[in-house]
């Protein structure tokens, strides 16, 4: 990070404070405290930051910003810590004059936000936000990272409730947007899709007037989305008005290959992720890139040594098993794209263990019973679910014809049942939303493996 003046700070949040000196960082958790930072107080569900003001300073901070006083003679005052950590990043960004490429979406945006960081690295140096730092806090965190040695930026925007994605692309002023889908994971508390779109729209709040916008063009609400006055990019597969398409698609148990014509010329791409889906983000990707004179050679042998970040869909073999590991988060979406994905790959037989997807409000029952019946659609042998919600998948799952269906509501009992019926050229999907922690079968089913090997 540059060094900031504290008058600098203060200008820029719009706060107060009666000393001056140097910033160096800007931390927000006392166990990861930098001498000579600023240490932020944010309020938030289990402590509160202004507790720990004191303790901060003794360590080595140089000041606190704070919204009540802490008794402190270097402290910077706001009223709400939380907004100001944004306008300051915001201030901050902007003191870098590269290109920022903003990635939101229903789902998926982790995945193209690291398929774009691969292909944008390929020629500038970037940055990006780790993990799923996208909320209000970790992505201001991640911006004041930015230092002169980097060239270009990828900043991922995740929401909860509309006017999050709006606040967050006022500080990062993205040169450029990727909206990837509109699907179901907000329901609960946006209501309807239409708004949801809305939301996810706000990416454009931040950018300049000329800034492009890249669109997921298969998805009809984006690409009948009034967009006024910006250039627009579409990506697809099925619509034939997209500038940049995909055709020729191959899946393996290893990757996906295809050719995509961007218009002007067409470059072959091997991915090592399975999936309609992973094909959509390696798109977007790779228009991002070609929009900022990235050559197609250099995009397309990035994404070939993408690498999936966390439990999002990594393929691991083991005893001669294909495993997808994809227990990151789960939504409607997300789960239909993992059982297609689970249905291209060559296997002996194909399992799919689902665990419950959560927040998705008064349509919660009705999305597991439409899973079950997407795993039967797509010719899924062998259906073992986790969790009460997944009751209905089992039972959609009978219904449409799966001969193996077993619910379960112990871990080690599901793990045990893989262990009994897997074998040697079968291809398991394990996949729920984050808080389930479906990775503890996974990882009891691959110690018992990897003994008897």
């Amino acid at each position: 990070m540059k060094r900031l003046t504290v008058s600098e700070i203060a200008a820029a949040v719009g706060g107060s404070a009666r000393f001056d000196g140097e910033i160096n960082e800007v931390c927000t958790d006392t166990r990861a405290l930098v001498p000579g930072c600023l240490f932020i107080c944010i309020e938030g569900e289990r402590f509160d930051g202004h507790d720990f003001a004191k303790a901060a300073l003794e360590n080595g901070a140089a000041a606190v910003m704070c919204s009540r006083d802490t008794g402190s003679a270097n402290q910077i005052m706001v009223g709400d810590t939380r907004e100001a950590l944004l306008k300051l990043a915001g201030y901050y960004r902007r003191l870098f004059p590269i290109p920022v490429v903003g990635v939101t979406g229903s789902v998926g945006k982790t995945t193209t936000k690291d398929m774009t960081h691969a292909v944008l690295s390929s020629k500038f140096k970037t940055l990006k936000n780790e993990g799923n730092l996208n909320n209000e806090i970790g992505l201001p965190k991640t911006l004041l990272k930015l230092d002169d040695s980097y060239e270009a930026a990828v900043v991922e925007m995740g929401m909860s409730a509309a006017g999050e994605i709006s606040r967050l692309s006022h500080a990062a002023a993205p040169t450029m947007g990727i909206i990837g889908n509109i699907g179901v994971s907000h329901l609960e508390k946006l209501g309807t899709r239409e708004n949801i779109l809305r939301a996810k729209l706000e990416i454009t709040d931040g950018m300049d007037d000329d800034a492009p916008l890249i669109l997921n063009g298969d998805d009809e609400r984006l690409y009948n989305a009034k967009i006024q006055g910006r250039p627009v990019y579409y990506y697809g597969i099925d619509n034939k008005f997209c500038r940049f398409k995909a055709y020729d698609i191959v899946t393996d148990g290893e990757g996906s290959s295809f050719t995509l014509d961007f218009g002007c010329g067409e470059q072959s791409v091997r991915i090592p992720a399975v999936g309609i889906h992973n094909i959509y983000n390696a798109l977007a990707a790779f228009t991002a890139g070609f929009l900022i004179s990235v050559e197609p050679e250099a995009a397309a042998d990035a994404l070939s040594r993408y690498e999936p970040s966390g439990m999002r869909q990594r393929i691991r073999k083991t005893a001669g098993i294909t495993f997808i590991e994809d227990c990151y988060n789960a939504s409607p979406d997300s789960v239909r794209a993992a059982l297609s994905a689970l249905a291209g790959i060559k296997a002996g037989r194909r399992f799919a263990v689902l665990g419950d997807m959560l927040e998705l409000g008064s349509v919660a029952k009705e999305t597991h019973r439409q899973t079950g019946l997407y795993a039967a659609r797509y010719g899924i042998d062998a259906v073992y679910t986790y969790g009460e919600l997944s009751n209905n998948t089992a039972e959609a799952a009978r219904s449409g014809g799966i001969a193996v269906v077993e619910c379960f509501k112990d871990k080690k009992e599901l793990a045990n049942r893989l262990l009994e019926t897997v074998r040697e050229g079968d291809a398991v999907l394990v996949k729920a939303s984050r808080a389930i922690r479906l990775e503890d079968v996974l990882n009891t089913v691959y110690g018992e493996l990897e003994k008897d090997e």
